[in-house]
């Protein structure tokens, strides 16, 4: 079975990962994308909300879309995230699956720099999913790695977790950039400072 790994802080989820998601999984025929929420990512600060809240967050998110699904692993290892060690665990209890990392495109250029990079090529492929009409050179990268990287592009949406949560923390509305069911999560939750219903 085609997998595709969706990971990232989700902190909140939004449509824009969903979109992405969504998009790498038509342009590429995989039967599953399993989402993976992050405890600690390397390149990031830690969350703003608990694991557990995220976890919630993207359960709300993906519960009516039968080809996604969610795996808690990072979030119960604890620790820095990295990416090498979810996938020698994914290998170890999957290893018939064929797996695709799902990463934006402008991350693409960063891979030389990911922890045990040379090992991760070897066990999956990774989709870059982008903005239409924005290039991306793979001649820049290493060989062995530009052959494990497939593009695609996704309808242009302008809409990050950071801007979520600075909206909802000076009280202007997120409805609408993020799933309706997560959108009720954090307004019963008043999750990220965000005003009970009847003040948002």
């Amino acid at each position: 079975m085609k997998v595709g790994i969706m990971g990232g802080t989700f902190d909140p989820i939004h449509i824009g990962h969903l979109l992405v998601a969504e998009t790498a999984r038509d342009a590429f025929g995989l039967e599953q994308v399993w989402f993976m929420p992050s405890h600690i990512p390397p390149h990031k600060h830690a969350a703003g909300a608990s694991g557990e809240t995220r976890l919630a967050l993207v359960s709300e998110a993906i519960r009516n879309n039968e080809s996604f699904r969610i795996l808690d692993w990072e979030i119960v290892r604890g620790g820095i995230s990295y990416t090498i060690e979810t996938v020698r665990m994914l290998k170890e209890r999957y290893p018939s699956e064929d797996f695709y990392f799902i990463i934006g495109a402008d991350m693409v250029q960063y891979l030389p720099k990911w922890k045990d990079i040379d090992e991760l090529v070897r066990r999956l492929t990774f989709i870059g999913v982008g903005r239409p009409g924005n290039s991306l050179n793979l001649g820049t990268l290493p060989v062995n790695i530009a052959d494990k990287v497939l593009l695609a592009d996704m309808p242009m949406v302008d809409i990050s977790s950071t801007m979520i949560r600075e909206r909802a923390a000076s009280g202007k509305s997120i409805r609408y950039m993020v799933p309706e069911a997560v959108y009720d999560y954090v307004q019963r939750s008043e999750l990220y400072g965000v005003q009970p219903r009847s003040a948002n």
